[in-house]
């Protein structure tokens, strides 16, 4: 069975004079007849991976991986480089984050959490969501 996940990340989303955000594209393709989409594309930011963690860890008995550092650091004005819009921190954030989701999503166990299929295939994230596991 095949379940592909590669991340991608876009540009920076200003926001006037505000700090801007990251949002990643994460594209899936898979057979595993558990997904009621066999392709598909969404954006998150990184608050959405932070809940997806969050979620498996309180409802599922799984391990799960360590998400990559937050850029707090890097959201500091007058910085000499350019924070969270450099490219090697993007780069290095993306392969992170693509680690860690592949790493949940090839777990049998979280193959079957709701949470992790509204992640992937649903456009928004129902935070209000009744957790639970998906039937096929």
């Amino acid at each position: 069975h095949l379940l592909g996940l590669a991340v991608f990340s876009e540009e920076s989303v200003a926001q006037g004079l505000a700090l801007g955000s990251c949002r990643d594209k994460i594209s899936s393709l898979t057979n595993l007849p558990i997904f009621k989409l066999k392709e598909s594309c969404v954006r998150r930011r990184y608050s959405d991976f932070e809940w997806l963690k969050n979620e498996l860890e309180r409802d599922s008995k799984i391990v799960v991986p360590p998400l990559p550092g937050k850029a707090l650091k890097r959201q500091l004005p007058f910085r000499g480089d350019e924070g969270i819009f450099e490219e090697s921190f993007i780069e290095e954030r993306r392969q992170g984050l693509e680690q860690f989701i592949n790493k949940i999503a090839g777990h049998p166990l979280a193959q079957n959490e709701r949470c992790l299929h509204m992640f992937l295939q649903e456009e928004t994230i129902d935070r209000n969501y009744v957790p639970g596991k998906v039937r096929q």
